[in-house]
C-alpha cells in the first residue's frame, strides 16, 4: 500500500460513504459521492477510510456490486459483519494522486467548490458553496450576500464560463432564477 500523510484530509477526496452492513459476510453498504463509482471501487483498488472517532485506515477493495441505489463493498482482511461494523458512518476517499485528468469542460467537484460567480448583467453574485447532483444535471449553491442562497444549474446556457485559473464561473441567470 503507498503511504499517506493520513492526518491530513486536503490531500484526499470523498468517493462514499458507509451507511450500513450488508448481510453477515463482511460488506458495506456505500452511498457513493463519486461519478466513477464502478473505476473508484474497482476490486483490488485501495480506499482511506475516515472514521467518526478520527480513526483514519486504508482498505483494499475484496469485491464490488451494486445494489438498488448502493454501492456493495468488502474488503481484504475483513470477512465477517463483526469485522465491519466499526465502518459504519466513515467517510471512504482516495487520494488526490489517484484521480484522472478529466476533458477541458469536466471539473472535480473540488475545483469548483470556493469560485466566485459573475453574472453578465448583475455582476459579482457570491461564491459556490456546494454541488448538488439531483438528477439530469448538477446544481451549484451560491453563497450571495446580496440574494441569499441562489441555485444555479449546471447547463450550457446559464454557465457560460468557468476560469479555473482566475477562480472565477461566468453565468447568465435565467428571468426568475433570483
Amino acid at each position: 500500500m503507498k503511504e499517506y500523510n493520513l492526518k491530513k484530509e486536503p490531500d484526499f477526496l470523498n468517493v462514499g460513504k458507509i451507511v450500513n452492513t450488508q448481510g453477515i459476510k463482511g460488506e458495506v453498504r456505500v452511498m457513493a459521492t463519486t461519478d466513477f463509482a464502478d473505476e473508484r471501487f474497482t476490486p483490488g483498488n485501495e480506499l482511506t477510510i475516515f472514521l467518526p472517532n478520527n480513526e483514519v485506515k486504508n482498505l483494499k477493495i475484496k469485491s464490488y456490486r451494486k445494489h438498488k441505489q448502493f454501492h456493495i463493498l468488502s474488503f481484504e482482511g475483513y470477512p465477517t459483519i463483526n469485522d465491519v461494523e466499526q465502518f459504519r458512518n466513515g467517510i471512504l476517499k482516495i487520494s488526490r494522486e489517484d484521480i484522472h485528468e478529466l476533458s477541458e469542460d469536466e471539473f472535480y467537484y473540488y475545483e469548483i467548490i470556493g469560485l466566485d460567480v459573475v453574472d453578465e448583467n448583475l455582476g459579482e453574485l457570491g461564491k459556490i458553496k456546494e454541488i448538488l447532483a439531483p438528477g439530469a444535471n448538477d446544481v451549484w449553491v451560491v453563497n450571495s450576500k446580496k440574494y441569499g442562497e441562489i441555485l444555479i444549474p449546471y447547463i450550457e446556457s446559464v454557465v457560460l464560463k468557468v476560469d479555473k485559473t482566475n477562480n472565477q464561473v461566468l453565468v447568465d441567470l435565467p428571468e426568475g432564477l433570483i
